[in-house]
C-alpha cells in the first residue's frame, strides 16, 4: 500500500512539473513607446555617456526587429462569401481608410471568404477604442488576436 501511494505521489509530482514548464507569457509592451528608444524618452536631466558602436548597435536592434510579426489585436470588421463579398470588401475598405486614416486596414481572400480587419493593436485596450467607434456602423465587428505588424 505505501509503495502504491508513493508511486501516485510520484506520478502526481512529474504531471506537476510538466504544467508548470509549459505556459509561456509575453510581457505587454506600452505602445506609447513604439518607434521610440530608450535614450529618447529619457526625461530633463538625465545624461547616458555612450560610444558610438553601442549606439549604432542599438539603433541596429530596433530597425532589425521591427519587421518582426508580434502578437496583437485586430477588429475583423468585414467577413462574407457571398456573390458580392469582393465588392462589399473593397468598400469597406476605403472607407475605413478615410475614416481612420492613421490605422492600418488589411483586405484578404481565405477560400471562399473576404475578409477585412483594421489596426495593430498591442493590447485588447488599444483594440477596443477604435472598436467603440466602429460597433455602431459595423455591428458584426468583433477583435480577434493575430500576428500583427509592430505598430508604427
Amino acid at each position: 500500500m505505501k509503495k502504491l501511494l508513493l508511486i501516485v505521489l510520484l506520478f502526481l509530482v512529474g504531471i506537476g512539473a510538466v504544467r508548470a514548464q509549459d505556459t509561456t507569457r509575453v510581457a505587454p509592451v506600452d505602445s506609447t513607446l513604439v518607434g521610440k528608444d530608450i535614450l529618447s524618452v529619457m526625461g530633463p536631466g538625465v545624461t547616458v555617456d555612450q560610444t558610438t558602436p553601442v549606439r549604432q548597435a542599438l539603433q541596429n536592434y530596433v530597425l532589425d526587429n521591427a519587421e518582426k510579426p508580434i502578437s496583437g489585436y485586430r477588429i475583423r470588421v468585414f467577413y462574407d462569401n457571398g456573390p458580392q463579398a469582393r465588392d462589399k470588401s473593397e468598400a469597406i475598405e476605403q472607407l475605413l481608410k478615410k475614416q481612420f486614416p492613421e490605422v492600418m486596414v488589411y483586405r484578404s481572400f481565405e477560400s471562399p471568404n473576404y475578409k477585412v480587419s483594421i489596426g495593430d493593436f498591442r493590447t485588447k485596450d488599444e483594440a477596443l477604442r477604435i472598436y467603440n467607434a466602429l460597433k455602431g456602423t459595423y455591428p458584426t465587428a468583433f477583435i480577434i488576436k493575430e500576428s500583427i505588424n509592430y505598430p508604427r
